[in-house]
């Protein structure tokens, strides 16, 4: 019995706190969007909007446009 009158107050204190963070949780927004995040991975990321697909661009043209790289690429016979 005397286990039972300390344990309830701690149970009401970590009860408390999840309602808290529960409530916290609700109104910062984190339970808005359920459905976004899970249509997301389907949408193409080779939109040339996205800055890290912008960079992989440029790198790719400073070889086209005849760098060290892009020569060295071009004096290579196909298939080494």
């Amino acid at each position: 019995m005397e286990t039972l009158f300390a344990l309830l107050p701690i149970v009401l204190v970590l009860v408390g706190f999840a309602l808290a963070a529960l409530f916290w949780a609700i109104k910062s927004g984190q339970f808005d969007d359920l459905e976004g995040p899970a249509y997301r991975i389907l949408h193409d990321d080779d939109d040339p909007r996205i800055p890290f697909n912008r960079q992989g661009e440029k790198e790719g043209e400073r070889a086209e446009d005849g760098g060290e790289e892009g020569q060295r690429d071009k004096d290579r016979p196909a298939g080494s």
